[in-house]
């Protein structure tokens, strides 16, 4: 039910709750709504017609801090205290952004490898989590002022391949700003709702969202059926985007000039120079056939042609994202009925032409690509508030969730592919008497042994009772959430004892990371098959050397001599061959140890069940 608010500024009723829907983009950010009465998707707009908010930030001498358009000035005259591109940097470590560094022409500090970076201003030094925030809060700021009434609610997109860590500093951001952060969404899939609306609900197709923006590439496949959106990949690279294509103009162009990128990264003011009249002949060129210009009194020039060559590498690593976004899905480009074109960088002709001849139709481009994500924020904030229940989104875990059971191996308990959210119990044991803990360890990845995939997180469930072996029952729960962000517990249910953790990696995964886990699981797909049943079959000798060793102890003079050297000279070939036998041996070995074993352990079980029944009667 949606709550009844008052109109600071006029007094008047307000019949539906506000909530914001926020595009904080690389480049530009914006916010749209629900018109309350036209019931219409709108970017809100300043007084002179501009939507966008350049998502820069400047830090002046004297401790003051502007935003947008205001601090887009300084990128020349004041490089090193103007901040742009910081999305760039959410939930990266100094590794993950090392080979972009000449890119920033502000300080990126490299403290700790392992930690997420941070920027210097001065004295000041401040994470990408407190930088976003600042422009989270003028756009929560420039809400209000057109709106007139407090704005504390929004929906607010990230990149599809945006992993826990950048999700949930997002989230942090925003709440940093004052707003309260009601759902991350995926800007594809914000994307798919804005064109949604028009869409029969009797009609199903099959559409692809390719987004090029600023700074991140997002490729989704998308089943829209009655009015439902079924996300069935998604691929992408978060370093790709329009200011790639400014970057290789301005190594063109230094190039051409006799300019080595080290003296760039001295001159900071020339870098940015470069890199803001290269987005300018970037901008020209798709309209026109050539490009002259000037930078610190030298000329510059681009054509077409020369631009196109520099771009093409950066359109075909899109096109092979959308290749790999349809084998995913298991779809082929005549499956698809439709694709949608989103981002500033959709609008370069040949980035148009590329994904319209890999599709082999007509790109659909007829919302605004610098709004079309905003909208679609917008539509689901209203989707939340209560005021429109048409729509329903399903979105999907990149990589496959599970934890480290016996031998090294990695038990999938949330399959790659699944729905979001979604949730999953699966209940285990202790393998040793009186085993007070568990520890669990949480794995992201493709391959059936844990060394070969992501660590992620791990815990201990202590505490148990002192239980004989295989009687604890311990349930182990994943949910991930709506944000794509995973909640594991563990329970030992006779005891009630509980134990839960929240997975925020240190620092998260790279696309190409990604896709080489993926490319893994199938180049090492029979290796991994022959790794597991091995290490399934060393787990099962140890469980057979460690139960057969316990009741020997119990039972040895309960055994003739004969038996009992039978019986140790098996453990002992047996125990030799985990570390050096193959799956077969480590079979023939545990089968002779039970056809050993079989004999003498059946007549004591009949033995004691004759004892316990002497003298009673059935």
């Amino acid at each position: 039910m949606a709550k009844i608010g008052i109109n600071i500024a006029t007094g008047s009723l307000q019949q539906r709750e506000m909530i914001i829907g926020i595009d904080l983009g690389t480049t530009n950010s914006l916010v749209a709504i629900i018109h309350p009465e036209s019931r219409k998707p709108v970017v809100l707009k300043e007084h002179d017609g501009n939507a966008l908010i350049p998502s820069i930030i400047h830090f002046g001498e004297s401790g003051t801090i502007s935003i947008g358009d205001e601090a887009k000035k300084y990128l020349i005259t004041e490089p090193q205290n103007t901040i742009f591109s910081v999305k760039r940097l959410m939930g990266k470590s100094y590794n993950d952004v090392r080979d972009y560094a000449d890119f920033f022409t502000y300080k990126v500090i490299d403290d700790n490898t392992e930690s997420l970076v941070k920027v210097q201003v001065g004295s000041a030094f401040y994470s990408p989590i407190e930088l976003s925030s600042l422009i989270l809060k003028e756009l929560k700021i420039r809400a209000e002022h057109i709106l007139k009434t407090p704005v504390s609610k929004a929906v607010i997109t990230v990149p599809a391949y945006f992993n826990d860590t950048q999700r949930q500093a997002t989230r942090d951001a925003g709440r940093l700003a004052g707003l309260d952060v009601l759902r991350i969404v995926n800007e594809p899939t914000a994307a798919s709702l804005a064109y949604g609306m028009g869409l029969n609900k009797d009609e199903i197709k099959t559409i692809v969202v390719y987004d090029l923006g600023g700074g991140t590439f997002d490729i989704s496949v998308l089943r829209i059926t009655g009015g439902i959106f079924e996300v069935l990949s998604t691929n992408g690279d978060t370093y790709l985007g329009g200011d790639d294509f400014d970057r290789t103009i301005v190594h063109y162009w230094a190039a051409a000039s006799g300019i080595k990128n080290t003296e760039l990264a001295v001159h900071k003011n020339l870098a940015q120079e470069l890199r803001l009249v290269a987005e300018e002949a970037k901008k020209y060129i798709s309209t026109n056939d050539s490009f002259h210009g000037a930078v610190a009194g030298s000329k510059v020039v681009l054509t077409k042609i020369e631009f196109e060559k520099l771009a093409q590498p950066y359109i075909e690593k899109t096109i092979q994202c959308c290749r790999n976004a349809l084998h995913d899905a298991q779809l082929t480009t005549a499956d698809i009925d439709e694709v949608v074109m989103v981002g500033g960088s959709t609008r370069i002709p040949l980035v148009k032409k590329s994904v319209a001849d890999f599709f082999g139709k007509k790109v659909h481009d007829s919302l605004n690509p610098d709004e079309v994500v905003a909208i679609g924020a917008a539509i689901q904030a209203d989707i939340l508030a209560g005021n429109n229940k048409d729509f329903l989104l399903l979105d999907i875990t990149p990589l496959s969730l599970g934890i480290e059971t016996m031998g090294g191996l990695m038990e999938v308990l949330i399959p790659r592919n699944s729905r979001i959210p979604s949730g999953v119990s699966k209940q285990y044991t202790t393998q040793k008497d009186r085993q007070s803990g568990i520890r669990i360890s949480v794995f992201q990845g493709e391959r059936d042994l844990v060394k070969d995939n992501r660590k992620l997180a791990e815990f201990n469930l202590s505490a148990i009772p002192g239980m004989p072996a295989g009687l604890p029952k311990v349930e182990i729960s994943f949910l991930v959430n709506a944000d794509g962000i995973l909640v594991v517990k563990a329970k030992e249910l006779r005891s009630g004892v509980e134990q839960s953790i929240e997975v925020k990696p240190q620092y998260g995964l790279t696309d190409l990371e990604v896709e080489k886990m993926l490319l893994d699981s199938i180049t090492h797909a029979k290796d991994d098959m022959q790794n597991r049943a091995l290490a399934e079959a060393r787990t099962e000798g140890r469980l057979i050397l460690d139960t057969t060793g316990q009741f020997l102890e119990k039972n040895s003079l309960l055994l003739t001599v004969e038996e009992l050297s039978l019986t140790k000279q098996a453990m002992i070939e047996l125990d030799s061959l985990l570390n050096n036998g193959d799956k077969d041996t480590i079979h023939t070995a545990i089968e002779k140890l039970n056809e050993i074993s079989r004999p003498y352990a059946e007549r004591i079980m009949d033995q004691a069940i004759g004892m316990a029944m002497k003298g009673k009667q059935i």
